[in-house]
């Protein structure tokens, strides 16, 4: 899986910036256009200026730099509408404002730096995020990657009715196709459940310590501030369902969905329900506070909210953003399986 996305020749996020979108492969909340990022811009600065905080109202002097950390940017339009309405609609946190987008690959640096190129004092680009930990010692930071997590690679995990244990796919090469293959000796354990005595055989899971660890690195460089993300998943609890005896790992492409996730690697999308319980125990495990967890619709209703009561504050508001929040919130679109996770320290 993270041959078939990252290979810097090969893979899938490598080869297509224009994999978004009507003439790409899926859709995103950035292509449903710039609403998205002008609604989280809103409440980036909310928390900047501490409108929303519970404990602190205030933190460092009006010269403290204020950080965004953007993961997984792609061609960096939502980097772009977040900063336009930034420096439009906030001006004094734009003033103060340092965007760093973290990005290991060279060539959608490129296209980043192209789309961004209005912006050269304000973003800033590294290839890992421990090179953020001495930014962000002393800034107030919000990280966040919006379906990222979905991206990362997984494991996937077999029922064995019979044998009343789980055991690891893998895959192997036949003739000149990719098939699955059972492993035998995976190191991978699912803690006991009670269901394990109505579990079909085959019955399908996915972990992915990678974005585990990914998120562990996340809250490792958070001195002060939020760690976000929007992303498809569930809970532990939602894991098992009679709906996905095989799992939720897909492939797409130009719009349609296939379980066929072995086939044209590097010329399709793979992606995976995020388990949002291991990602917030793995933040609260270094010392993060849960604030929020909840449906996309939900939280991006909550801005709508604030910006309702005072219209002014947030600029234009007709026809069109109403088309694309309903985009965003209906649940037979954008709105029916994500969820957004915040943590903070």
């Amino acid at each position: 899986m993270e041959l078939a996305l990252y290979c810097p020749d090969y893979g899938f996020y490598e080869k297509e910036k224009d994999n978004l979108g009507k003439r790409g492969d899926f859709f995103t909340s950035v292509s449903v256009g710039n609403l998205f990022g002008e609604l989280l811009a809103y409440q980036f600065g909310d928390w900047f200026e501490g409108k929303d905080e519970t404990r602190n109202t205030q933190y460092g002097t009006r010269d403290t730099p204020l950080i965004i950390v953007e993961a997984g940017a792609h061609d960096g339009q939502l980097a772009r509408d977040i900063l336009g309405w930034m420096r439009e609609r906030r001006q004094e946190t734009f003033r103060r404002l340092e965007y760093y987008i973290v990005e290991p690959s060279a060539r959608r640096r490129e296209w980043q730096q192209a789309t961004l190129k209005e912006f050269p004092n304000t973003v800033k680009w590294v290839a890992e995020m421990a090179a953020l930990k001495a930014p962000l010692a002393f800034s107030k930071a919000v990280i966040f990657s919006n379906e990222l997590l979905d991206a990362m690679p997984i494991h996937r995990l077999g029922w064995d009715a019979q044998e009343k244990k789980w055991f690891e796919w893998g895959v192997a090469l036949q003739g000149e196709k990719f098939i699955w293959t059972r492993l035998e000796n995976s190191t991978f354990r699912v803690p006991r459940s009670a269901l394990d005595a109505v579990l079909p055989d085959g019955y399908t899971i996915e972990i992915s310590p990678a974005a585990e660890e990914w998120w562990r690195a996340a809250a490792g460089v958070l001195a002060h501030g939020k760690l976000l993300a929007l992303d498809y998943g569930f809970t532990a609890d939602e894991q098992f369902s009679p709906s996905r005896l095989n799992g939720t790992l897909r492939a797409y492409r130009q719009h349609h969905v296939t379980d066929d996730v072995l086939a044209n690697p590097g010329e399709q999308d793979l992606t995976a329900h995020v388990n949002f319980s291991a990602i917030q125990q793995a933040g609260e495990a270094t010392g993060l506070r849960t604030e929020l967890f909840c449906g996309q619709p939900k939280f991006l209703t909550s801005i709508v909210e604030k910006i309702f009561k005072q219209p002014a504050t947030f600029g234009e508001w007709g026809a069109k953003q109403t088309r694309q929040f309903q985009t965003l919130t209906h649940p037979e679109q954008l709105g029916r399986a994500f969820r957004v996770l915040v943590q903070s320290r």
